[in-house]
């Protein structure tokens, strides 16, 4: 789509601020081994087939000089160690808290503290706080140890933990004794499907899901045919039973990327069953009566398919609340007794509204409900049998960490905006709202920067959100040094989240934009849907819309702007660049996904059809083929400088991806601008990375933004 540009953003285009290259000579060769393939009688030839064999000696080889070359450049970059160093300051100004949950009128949360590297597990008993496990202990000089979820016992004498090596979140469950501070002698692998478990009344026992045992070649699933099994504390893990999931029962069925977890709470005579199929937004759920839990013989009753377009559901007493989407795309609340548990006898709790529902928390007192309108989250208190109210909070933001206790009234919640640090409140039964001291205030100052929202339209004159975090007195002249992202799938939104380490770019007199393009969950489900597949195309033209946007409004100009995609955002900046290559001066694909034709043969794969689709559709592929970036990058096109991030442990995104796509710039661009691809062999998809790691990263990547961009303090010399 063209865009107008004022007089003073085409004085500063490309040429206006200059850029040196270092005395480095051209990237690895990369053999090109065409295979060609034919889907439904159009002809794909995939040039670097050969590089997705990442056990063979030849990949491993091209890819670390591929890393080497781009730790080269990076280092020939003059101010990237003072931007580290700034980076490391910012990310040590103060402890940062989350993954917040509550047993037994004890406090649990993971925290980053300054000096240290990892997330370290806490409780607090309302006298003082203690340190319950230090990753750091568990790690080796070959890879380091994260946390990846825990989950407390309702007595609050328990703690399971998941902790997975070098960023893989292939989770080893431990369970960790809070009174001696021992482990107990159960391990139990393949558990990396957990968030937190379904823990029996008493604490006796828990349900978890796990993935199967190695095959005979010794090769494991890591998201498929996966099952829930019954844990007992003390017994054999080689006795638990199986109750629900992938091959355990041949008269009910589950596909491969079916994921099913099990949940009870005090108070309930029934046991919850919610099956995530794959990565789809709508879930199923059965229930059966907690006393006849007998292995596959369970009496499960399916109570909820995926046609009813449920999204989430909670336990109280017998009760069952769910998130509806069913002719409600901004979402609505159900009730359903579960004595009498047909769908169509449920009553609507909460009518749909302007305001998304986003969560539900179980309080003994009442339910906390999250929702958001204008990129703003509300706190709404529905009284078990009585009327839901808005409460008032100090900070318009983000409500994360949204935590209650069943048998306990009110809640916990973190809040937090783009310029506002987070803070962890209480709230009471009363509905009166304290701090809890559990975060100090940062020593950090954004009293110059301020953040806002604007509607930007879109190719198809849909407005589409952007929010702008800049200098309060910025002039919009086209000078800025600014990072655009997106995102863009599954529903999932882009919130308004506080980073003190933003503080570093802000002062490179930058500007912060994210570009809430569709495919996430901004409006609801509708909004998700109008970047879905068929529509996908929607997601990087979006993006586009609000770089133009910021060159047409005088924040930045095409010499002075960077895109960036994550993730399934890979998707995004992946489309952006290659449809207006002139539009940035640099982007990067941070563990991306750029083959969306070989993605379903990954790992990963099988859950992410639901998503994004199947070649074996042929009206998915007609879809998916325009949209893949390895598939849109032309030859002789000049594009923009790209540094292409991956982790070599990513279990989501399989390394190879962001190989091919680094690959396939590198020979097609003739722009003469770099094409690197930073690899960090300690990492994975970002999950399990620690502090250092994430500055390294950082550092990395806007130095070499601001290199592109001109920055005199980042020209090689």
């Amino acid at each position: 789509m063209p865009y107008r540009c004022t007089l003073l953003a085409l004085l500063l285009s490309s040429t206006a601020f200059a850029t040196s290259m270092p005395s480095l000579s051209g990237p690895p060769a990369t053999p090109i081994k065409p295979v060609v393939e034919d889907y439904f009688g159009t002809k794909i030839t995939d040039p670097y087939r050969w590089l997705e064999d990442m056990k063979s000696a030849e990949f491993r080889d091209w890819l670390k000089a591929q890393a080497n070359y781009a730790d080269s450049m990076l280092a020939t970059i003059p101010g990237r160690a003072a931007l580290r160093q700034r980076l490391t300051a910012l990310a040590d100004a103060g402890a940062s808290v989350g993954g917040i949950e509550q047993a037994a009128g004890r406090r649990f949360y993971l925290k980053t503290e300054p000096g240290k590297d990892g997330r370290r597990l806490y409780m607090h008993d309302g006298k003082g706080e203690r340190l319950l496990l230090d990753p750091d202990t568990l790690g080796s000089a070959a890879a380091h140890v994260a946390i990846d979820w825990y989950s407390p016992s309702p007595d609050g004498r328990l703690v399971a933990v998941g902790v997975s090596a070098g960023g893989s979140e292939d989770s080893e469950l431990r369970l960790l004794e809070l009174a001696s501070g021992k482990w107990l002698p159960e391990r139990i692998d393949g558990a990396g499907l957990n968030s937190e478990l379904g823990w029996l009344h008493d604490g006796s026992g828990f349900f978890y899901n796990r993935l199967p045992p190695a095959d005979a070649k010794g090769e494991r699933e890591r998201y498929n045919k996966s099952a829930t099994y019954l844990h007992k504390l003390g017994t054999p893990v080689a006795s638990d039973t199986g109750l629900l999931g992938y091959g355990l029962d041949p008269a009910r069925p589950f596909d491969i990327a079916d994921i099913v977890h099990l949940d009870t709470v005090p108070g309930s005579h029934f046991v919850l069953a919610e099956v995530l199929h794959g990565d789809a937004v709508e879930h199923s759920y059965y229930i059966a009566p907690l006393a006849k839990l007998n292995g596959s013989a369970t009496p499960w009753q399916r109570i909820v398919t995926p046609a009813d377009k449920v999204a989430g559901a909670w336990l109280h007493g017998d009760t069952l609340y769910l998130r509806s989407n069913l002719d409600a795309p901004r979402g609505k609340l159900l009730a359903l007794d579960l004595h009498h548990p047909e769908l169509a006898k449920a009553k609507t709790v909460l009518a749909e509204s302007p305001a998304v529902l986003r969560e539900v928390a179980v309080a003994r007192d009442a339910l906390y409900i999250r929702a958001s309108e204008g990129g703003v989250d509300k706190l709404i208190k529905l009284v078990h049998g009585g009327k839901a109210r808005e409460m008032a909070l100090p900070v318009q933001g983000t409500i994360r960490d949204l935590s209650t206790d069943p048998t306990r009234p009110g809640a916990l919640l973190r809040l937090e905006s783009w310029v506002a640090s987070p803070r962890v409140l209480a709230l009471n039964g009363k509905g009166k709202l304290a701090d809890t001291g559990l975060i100090k205030p940062l020593a950090v100052d954004f009293k110059d920067y301020a953040a806002k929202r604007v509607m930007v339209k879109s190719h198809d004159g849909v407005e589409v959100p952007l929010s702008l975090i800049a200098a309060k007195a910025i002039k919009r002249d086209g000078s800025h040094p600014t990072i655009l992202s997106g995102y863009g799938a599954y529903g999932i939104t882009m919130e308004a989240r506080f980073s003190a380490t933003r503080l570093a770019w802000l002062e490179q007199d930058g500007v912060i934009a994210v570009c809430h393009v569709r495919g996430g969950g901004e409006f609801g489900e509708a909004w998700h849907r109008a970047g879905y597949i068929q529509t996908k195309a929607n997601t990087a033209k979006d993006f586009i819309a609000c770089a133009d946007y910021l060159v047409k409004e005088g924040y930045t100009s095409p010499a002075r702007l960077a895109g960036t995609g994550g993730s399934a955002g890979g998707i995004t900046i992946g489309g952006a660049i290659t449809a207006r290559p002139e539009l940035f001066a640099a982007a990067q694909s941070a563990v991306g996904i750029s083959d969306m034709l070989r993605m379903e043969l990954t790992p990963n794969g099988p859950p992410n059809i639901a998503e994004f689709g199947t070649v074996t559709r042929e009206a998915d592929f007609r879809a998916m083929l325009p949209n893949s970036p390895y598939h849109r990058i032309k030859d002789g096109v000049a594009y923009p400088a790209v540094i292409v991030t991956t982790g070599a442990n990513d279990p989501r995104v399989d390394a190879w991806m962001p190989a091919k796509l680094a690959a396939r710039l590198q020979a097609a661009s003739n722009s003469h601008k770099p094409v690197i691809l930073r690899v960090d062999y300690d990492g994975g998809h970002g999950m399990g990375s620690t502090k250092s790691q994430q500055v390294a990263e950082s550092a990395d990547v806007w130095s070499f933004f601001l290199w592109r961009m001109g920055v005199a303090a980042y020209q090689p010399k």
